[in-house]
């Protein structure tokens, strides 16, 4: 089964990026991660990141046009982004929110999302764990 793990905008960035946040590892440790982990329980992970929200948006209809999963770190745009949360209550397959920390614990702006709305779970604050945690979820429902 086809699931697609999307990654918003920054996470490019992983290994540089405020390491006392989002850790050493970079975007590539976290795609081979991804992908193993899809290959162990029977997922064809297609692993994803932009910068670009009018991409990000193009991959979610994708997602809704051929019934794929979703695991979605939206990052800044999980909180204001209107048209990616718009674009997420049109998946017809789960989808899990995740995030690499705990929101919760940071600025209040980071509190609110529009994605959770349409999320079949929400995962914040495991770092790379809580995408294993978001596959293993996937594959589960669909056994």
């Amino acid at each position: 089964m086809t699931t697609l793990v999307l990654n918003g905008p920054n996470l490019n960035r992983l290994g540089k990026r405020e390491p006392a946040i989002y850790g050493s590892q970079t975007l590539a440790d976290l795609e081979a991660l991804c992908v193993k982990t899809g290959e162990e329980l029977g997922l064809d992970v297609s692993f994803r990141q932009t910068n670009h929200e009018g991409e990000m948006l193009e991959w979610l209809h994708e997602a809704a046009d051929h019934a794929f999963p979703v695991v979605l770190n939206a990052a800044a745009w999980t909180h204001y982004s209107i048209a990616v949360g718009d674009a997420c209550a049109q998946l017809t397959a789960p989808l899990i929110e995740v995030h690499l920390s705990n929101v919760h614990q940071r600025e209040e702006f980071r509190h609110h999302s529009f994605v959770s709305a349409h999320a079949k779970g929400v995962i914040a604050g495991l770092g790379f764990d809580g995408y294993t945690a978001a596959l293993r979820h996937v594959a589960a429902l669909a056994a």
